[in-house]
């Protein structure tokens, strides 16, 4: 995977924006219900989502679900999303999800530390929880007895549920964002490339 971000932003975008005109009845419907929805507009995965509208709708409607209706606080929730974004050096994920998790009430130094690849310090308890379970779950391709115990008792089983698919949706918008070369805002600092994106255990 090409993570150089410069070399990623010269690149011509594979799946530009299609022109309203240029759509069909169905990507039409798909792209109002998407742009009519608490979203507001057409970013991110969904230019390319388009491509296939019947999978478009499926995956917008998970997401909507992801992100605006979870159970989890949405610092916790944006903080898992982050954790995702490293783990693909997501340019585009994590520039639209660092600006969320900041405006949710995550600490600036939790944000910059997992940028870093590095472990945050100072985290509560829900926050330690959650990062841990979504740290394990990228780099290890499981999660640990004592990490699975310590979400589940602190978000139950539908938050564990839903902290999984945060993890899962967001690791499909990495990679349809790193496929499709969505380009960063003139103005937006991309994530450094690291060797090890992810803390090892």
């Amino acid at each position: 995977m090409d993570t150089d971000a410069r070399e990623a932003g010269a690149a011509p975008e594979r799946f530009p924006p299609l022109a309203p005109e240029r759509m069909t009845a169905e990507q039409r419907r798909v792209a109002e219900a998407i742009a009519g929805g608490p979203r507001g507009g057409l970013r991110g995965p969904f230019s390319a989502w388009l491509r296939s509208p019947e999978l478009a709708d499926l995956l917008q409607k998970v997401g909507e679900k992801v992100r605006f209706r979870a159970s989890l606080p949405a610092a916790l929730n944006e903080l898992a999303i982050l954790v995702t974004a490293r783990a693909w050096t997501s340019q585009f994920e994590w520039y639209a999800h660092r600006r969320l998790a900041l405006e949710a009430g995550l600490a600036p130094a939790i944000v910059e530390a997992i940028a870093a690849g590095r472990r945050p310090d100072g985290m509560g308890e829900a926050e330690r929880a959650a990062y841990e379970f979504a740290l394990e779950l990228h780099r290890d391709r499981n999660v640990s007895d004592p990490t699975f115990a310590a979400a589940l008792a602190r978000f139950g089983e539908a938050g564990v549920i839903e902290l999984i698919a945060a993890c899962g949706y967001y690791t499909l918008v990495s990679m349809t964002l790193n496929v499709s070369r969505v380009p960063l805002p003139p103005d937006a600092a991309p994530l450094p490339p690291l060797e090890r994106p992810l803390p090892p255990p």
